[in-house]
């Protein structure tokens, strides 16, 4: 018998249901979700708009190739403009993060005809060639991967920053950033640092990449992280919460770069059926104005959060917030998951990820509030 490729430490739960910020597992046992599968279910589990939008999909047809005109790409473009706010952008579909942070690291090095590649510590860009390589994780890099053009600096040092490009800046194609890291532990970009990227790359003739794939879409009550400080990326990567768990990703980018037929491809990419999902997001953000509502969620979490003892640091905007506890609480997030039933994420060494969907009802946060509390107690 195939068994399945031994990769993830499971937990003992299968989930049969999902409905906003709830999931249930085979027994019945209902869980409050704050996590949210890695920042995917943006609008909530099984949104009737969303479901109904990929079903009627599904009736007339769910996937054609790149090969033929597909005006739900043209529709995705549009309304993502509109509400990103970015209506001058170049949209490219594709399928994942990991794909999405590729071809952005891709159309950089074609369009400045250079190799280096700025990134920072603790970043997660993927796990794809070069997303991997331009991740600060060695030990999920393979020797196929390694490369001497990308170039680690630490997160939000401004010093280091300029002394790269005062060394490499010719040869700098692109530097990459998350505008809040995930994986990183919740660390967020400072606006003073934001605006250093955007000085120098501009001033040596680089590229500007806001990963946005897990801190964007919203989720900090801007459209995109990095645009909570004013600041505009030249190329924006975008995944995760973009098809509410349909696998999607997309790079949006600046009128400066120039397409030329076969410069990018994909098989899946811009499918059918992964358009009306986009669209069933993006219209739901839109009619429920949810970048307002995460905002002001997150806000009220935040908030109440940092009034609890116990707890080393409370960090992020909007709806990605991150927990830092000493390491004696080390088994807390297992207990709230399995004796409290509440889905949250983890990041290295002891950093609780909350990360629900953008819907994330202020009776739910309360509720998460009251748990979390007397959980704390307990230790």
């Amino acid at each position: 018998m195939m068994k399945l490729y031994d990769i993830y430490p499971l937990n003992p739960i299968e989930i049969v249901k999902g409905q906003g910020s709830y999931v249930w597992d085979k027994n019945g046992q209902v869980y409050l979700d704050l996590y949210g599968g890695h920042a995917v279910i943006s609008i909530g589990h099984t949104h009737p708009h969303y479901v109904e939008r990929l079903k009627k999909q599904l009736d007339q047809i769910g996937f054609y190739s790149n090969s033929i005109e597909i005006p739900l790409q043209h529709q995705v473009a549009t309304l993502l403009g509109e509400v990103s706010g970015l209506e001058d952008y170049q949209l490219f579909l594709c399928n994942s993060g990991a794909e999405a942070n590729e071809n952005a690291l891709k159309i950089a090095s074609f369009h400045t005809g250079r190799k280096k590649v700025i990134a920072f510590e603790k970043a997660f860009h993927g796990r794809t060639s070069l997303a991997v390589a331009a991740t600060d994780n060695a030990k999920i890099v393979a020797p196929v991967n390694e490369t001497e053009n990308i170039i680690f600096l630490p997160f939000n040092d401004e010093n280091a920053l300029e002394n790269a490009f005062a060394t490499y800046g010719n040869e700098v194609a692109a530097v990459i950033i998350e505008g809040i890291q995930g994986v990183g532990g919740i660390q967020v970009a400072t606006a003073s640092f934001l605006q250093q990227i955007r000085t120098l790359t501009t001033q040596y003739g680089a590229v500007f990449i806001a990963d946005e794939i897990q801190c964007g879409y919203g989720r900090t009550g801007s459209f995109y992280a990095v645009n909570d400080e004013g600041i505009q990326a030249d190329i924006y990567t975008m995944a995760k919460g973009m098809g509410n768990g349909f696998p999607i990703g997309a790079i949006a980018l600046a009128s400066v770069f120039k397409p030329w037929h076969g410069q990018l491809g994909t098989t899946f990419g811009g499918n059918h059926l992964a358009c009306a999902a986009a669209l069933a997001v993006l219209e739901v953000m839109q009619q429920d104005q949810l970048l307002l509502h995460a905002k002001k969620t997150g806000d009220y979490l935040l908030a109440e959060l940092k009034k609890l003892d116990k707890i080393q640091e409370v960090r992020g905007k909007g709806l990605m917030i991150g927990i830092d506890f000493a390491p004696e609480l080390k088994n807390f997030r297992q207990d709230l998951l399995l004796k409290d039933h509440i889905f949250t994420g983890n990041a290295s060494p002891n950093v609780i990820r909350l990360l629900p969907a953008l819907t994330l009802s202020e009776t739910d946060a309360d509720l998460f509030l009251e748990k979390f509390s007397k959980r704390l107690q307990q230790y």
